[in-house]
């Protein structure tokens, strides 16, 4: 095997990140040294590995400040209308290469560092992820900060400062086994801790009557902490915020208990308002209904509604006397984003602070918060739909219960004079739902409290509109919008595949990477002999790096010249890992090895019994498929541990084919597939989520599609899905079943997987046997195509051509111009070494 290019030897050769200056690099040289010997190894001799990390991070820094100084300072003299993004989750992995390449610094530093006699690639392996979320929905919120500011959007990030973020996930002896992520133990070197900005916030007590109103009152109060890391845009020198809470407790905090002679665990009582901020919930789509939970959203909400009511009230830069008292034009000049119901709260929470604190009356407070708020629904998994008991809210937050109360009888009453004795309509839009115990459906409450309800693809928004908001969308269906997700092309194209940047930039310029609807001037070059060898090349290069990844961490050899079949994915039934497991089988049975190589990488919620059986199940039959002499090279199947970020850049750029092979239906939009597409790998899908977009926007034929439909789906439903009647008709498949079911891949346990095997033929929502005929019968295609390098090249270009429509500035642009009513702009603000206009 040829050895790999390193980073540093491709980056010689690229043009793509721009030239060097001189002045640069020995300014970045001294600010280095600077920072190694004053700030970190003063009082030491030598430097490690992460001092030197530290002292290009603080440089990069440095050269943001400046910017993000500026940057708000604009925000105030022109005083336009904020984007406030909330959301539970901000999954932004690393961010020094992201940093440096927005703000134009990747060759600088690389010439510097490489200079000084250190390697800029080994710097970057050592910072830490931010893993603060789950997956699809936390990194959706992290590529839209990226977009938010390269569009020149005077946007923050509002979230939570998790101290854990996403477990490590380890695998022993094939189970999954979680680690806690410990993110912060060394530092973080992009936050800036903001305690002059800390906020109370309320919790318990009661709500006493009085004749001003209602007031909450004996609450306990825990403080947010406020840690803000710069945003920075492509090249335009605009740095938004992110700014993430921690818990603290007061220094009151049950201190009354010394007069009673416990000191001691008054102080350690503290931790019980400080765990708010400790972990992040490790659940995706799938709702856990925990106090711990519902404080951590309230948390978020009330701190980041003083914030902004503060910003709004005082719209001068660095003052805070009030400039407005009137809240007339609170939405023209606000723009709060819900990225799914998590941050709910914030309405009753905005209702309480304008009705009780403000003194408005309930119809300007109502009028004002619907034309403020905006959600953005992620799922329609029933299981995902988050419903608080009430007697938990009665308990946490008395007020906000009245509130929801008293939104929910106007609502009702309003669609009770619409469709006057329609009880059935009623119960079904009613915010509350009858029953023991009683819950807060908090999607409705959603819907009600908002001015735009969105899906996330357009069969996803479809689907929203007739089936889990159906009757919302009969009364107001001016409300109800599609926004098809996107992904930013500077992380997920530039900084990860530099070697693909660089050949498209060679053939249309760069101007790509901020409007990337201009791939499709690559459809010029889908016959160009030479375009088609150098697309080839790249791909053949990021699979030779990967597979030596793969000999290095799992010491498991690679044939470069097999197919990367690759399924990034939460486990989730619905997602259909088992189907792609059960191929894995078949092809395993049937010994006609066509040259395949399956890695999956995939995290699992800790609680989630069918998840981890899931996993072990594949790493048996990879620990089976793997040792098998007869098999040799020609299969192997890795199960990736510990999915991040940064191993999503190295996996992505390497993979051939991306299986998207969700039950048609229930996959709300998928961001991985894009990911994909734009890197060059060719999609295996049902026509589900943007799966459904990209197979409109690239042609059918040069995606492979297969399975049922929606409405096949919704027929079989009204039918009856029988598993067994496709057990008995596919010999191949009754075979991989009765291995799985007799132990050929547990031989120590024959009954290991019985859940998996009596899920699949008795309680499978998923269907997966309806398709896994379609699927085998799709995956023959690839192996076919793939024999053709040539057609299957002219296939990879036609996918990054028409990958477009995939950019998350465009997606960002949309909910800006339809939703938040501001206008993108390309101003490109001066740096800080230039005079203001």
């Amino acid at each position: 095997m040829s050895k790999p290019l390193t980073d540093h030897e491709k980056r010689k050769q690229i043009s793509v990140r721009g030239i060097a200056g001189l002045g640069d690099v020995a300014e970045i040289k001294k600010s280095f040294n600077r920072h190694l010997h004053f700030t970190l190894v003063k009082d030491r001799n030598v430097a490690t590995p992460r001092d030197y990390y530290f002292a290009l991070a603080h440089t990069v820094r440095d050269l943001l400040v400046g910017r993000w100084i500026r940057t708000q300072q604009y925000y105030y003299e022109k005083d336009p209308k904020r984007i406030h993004y909330l959301s539970l989750e901000f999954y932004m992995g690393r961010t020094l290469q992201n940093t440096m390449i927005n703000l134009g610094l990747q060759n600088a530093c690389d010439e510097a560092i490489y200079q000084l006699g250190l390697d800029l690639e080994e710097l970057e392996e050592i910072e830490e992820d931010a893993g603060l979320g789950n997956g699809g929905l936390g990194r959706l919120a992290a590529c839209f900060l990226d977009s938010m500011a390269s569009l020149g959007l005077a946007a923050y990030g509002y979230g939570i400062r998790y101290e854990f973020g996403i477990f490590n996930q380890k695998i022993t002896k094939g189970w999954q086994v979680e680690e806690a992520d410990d993110w912060l133990r060394y530092g973080n070197p992009w936050e800036k801790a903001r305690p002059e900005y800390m906020l109370p916030v309320h919790f318990y007590g009661r709500v006493a009557h009085t004749p001003e109103g209602p007031k909450w009152v004996e609450t306990q109060v825990v403080l947010a902490m406020p840690y803000d890391t710069p945003v920075p845009g492509y090249k335009n020198n605009t740095v938004n915020t992110m700014r993430l809470w921690s818990a603290k407790a007061p220094n009151d905090f049950n201190l009354q208990e010394f007069n009673v002679g416990d000191y001691i665990q008054a102080v350690l009582d503290r931790n019980l308002a400080e765990n708010i901020s400790r972990v992040l919930y490790p659940n995706d789509n799938f709702f856990e209904g925990k106090e711990l939970r519902l404080k951590q959203e309230y948390f978020v909400v009330a701190a980041t509604l003083q914030d902004i009511i503060r910003r709004f009230k005082s719209s001068k830069f660095g003052c805070r006397d009030p400039v407005r008292t009137s809240f007339e034009t609170f939405h023209e000049k606000v723009a709060i984003q819900l990225n799914d119901t998590h941050p709910a709260l914030a309405i009753p929470e905005l209702m309480r602070i304008l009705v009780d604190i403000e003194r408005l009356d309930w119809e300007k407070a109502w009028e004002i918060t619907t034309k403020t708020c905006a959600y953005t629904n992620h799922t329609v998994l029933p299981e995902a739909l988050e419903r608080w008991p009430v007697h938990m809210f009665e308990k946490l937050l008395p007020r906000h219960l009245q509130i929801i109360y008293e939104i929910n009888q106007r609502h009702l009453d309003r669609v009770a004079a619409m469709y006057p004795g329609d009880n059935d309509r009623l119960c079904r839009m009613s915010l509350i739902e009858e029953g023991d115990p009683k819950r807060i459906n908090m999607a409705h409450l959603c819907v009600v409290g908002s001015h735009a309800v969105n899906g996330v693809a357009r069969i996803h928004s479809d689907i929203v509109k007739t089936t889990v908001f159906k009757d919302f969308c009969d009364i107001e269906p001016e409300k109800f919008q599609n926004k098809t997700n996107g992904i930013t092309p500077r992380r997920w194209l530039l900084l990860c595949n530099p070697g693909l940047a660089d050949i498209i930039a060679e053939k249309i310029g760069e101007d790509f990477l901020t409007d990337l609807f201009q791939l499709k001037k690559l459809l010029d070059f889908v016959n160009d002999e030479m375009f088609i060898r150098d697309v080839a090349k790249v791909k053949q290069e990021n699979k030779l790096k990967f597979a030596a990844y793969l000999e290095s961490e799992y010491k498991v050899k690679i044939n470069p010249e097999s197919i990367f079949d690759i399924q990034v994915k939460r486990i989730h039934e619905y997602k259909r890992q088992l189907l792609n497991c059960l191929h894995v089988i078949t092809l395993y049975n049937i010994t006609i090895f066509v040259l395949f190589l399956r890695t999956k990488s995939i995290l699992a919620a800790p609680g989630y019994h069918m998840a981890k059986m899931i996993i072990k199940l594949f790493t048996s039959v990879g620990e089976v498929v793997n040792h098998d002499p007869v098999v040799g090279d020609q299969l192997k199947v890795i199960f990736l541990e510990n999915y991040r970020v940064s191993l999503a850049q190295k996996v992505i750029p390497a993979a051939d084919l991306s299986e998207q092979i969700s039950t048609a239906g229930t996959e709300a939009s998928g961001t991985g597939n894009m990911k994909f597409m734009l890197n060059g790998a060719l999609t295996i899908g049902t026509m589900d989520g943007a799966n459904v977009e990209m197979a409109e926007e690239a042609g059918e034929e040069n995606l492979f599609i297969f399975g049922m439909r929606v409405e096949d789906v919704e027929a079989m439903d009204k039918k009856g899905y029988n598993a067994r009647e496709y057990y008995e008709r596919l010999p191949e498949l009754k075979q991989v079943m009765d291995q799985i079911s007799t132990g050929f891949f547990s031989p120590k346990e024959p009954e290991l997987f019985k859940d998996v095997v009596n899920m699949l033929m008795n309680h499978d929502r998923f269907k997966v046997f309806a398709d896994y005929e379609a699927y085998i019968s799709c995956q023959k295609k690839v192996n076919e195509l793939y024999r053709n390098p040539k057609e299957w090249t002219k296939k990879v270009i036609r996918n990054i051509a028409a990958s477009g429509k995939f950019s998350s500035d465009r997606t960002i642009a949309e909910y800006a111009r339809e939703i938040w009513g501001v206008e993108p702009s390309d101003v490109k603000i001066p740096p800080p070494n230039e005079p203001r206009e």
